[in-house]
C-alpha cells in the first residue's frame, strides 16, 4: 500500500467506527500525538487516551472527511466531527490532522482544531 492508500484505509476505518482497530493497524509503537492539551508519547499511552475518549461517547452524529493531502512521508486530513460525550456534552468541530509516517505507520500526529 502506498501512502495515499494507507491514509484512505485509516479514514475509512474511522468512518466505519473501527477507531481502535485503525489505531492498532496504522500507528507506530513510538507514535507522538499532539493536541491542544499537550504531547503524548508511545502507542500504549495514546491507546489509553483513545479508549478513555471513546468510552465517553454516547452518540456519534456525524464524521466526515473534508479533504486529504498526501506528500513525501506526510498526510493531512481535514475532518468534521459531531458527537455527544458524557463529559464534554455536544461536541461539533472541524479538525486537521497532520500525520508523519515512518515504516508504513504514523510516527507523529498533530491536531489543529477550529
Amino acid at each position: 500500500m502506498d501512502l495515499k492508500e494507507k491514509v484512505e484505509d485509516l479514514n475509512s476505518m474511522i468512518l466505519q467506527g473501527q477507531i481502535l482497530e485503525a489505531f492498532e493497524k496504522h500507528y507506530h509503537p513510538e507514535v507522538v500525538m499532539i493536541d491542544n492539551q499537550g504531547s503524548y508519547s508511545g502507542k500504549e499511552t495514546n491507546r489509553k487516551r483513545e479508549q478513555e475518549w471513546l468510552s465517553g461517547v454516547t452518540a456519534f452524529n456525524n464524521a466526515e472527511v473534508k479533504a486529504v493531502a498526501v506528500g513525501d512521508g506526510v498526510t493531512m486530513v481535514e475532518w468534521h466531527f459531531d458527537y455527544q460525550h458524557k463529559e464534554l456534552g455536544h461536541a461539533k468541530y472541524d479538525q486537521v490532522a497532520v500525520q508523519r509516517w515512518k515504516d508504513g505507520q504514523i510516527i507523529h500526529e498533530r491536531f489543529f482544531v477550529f
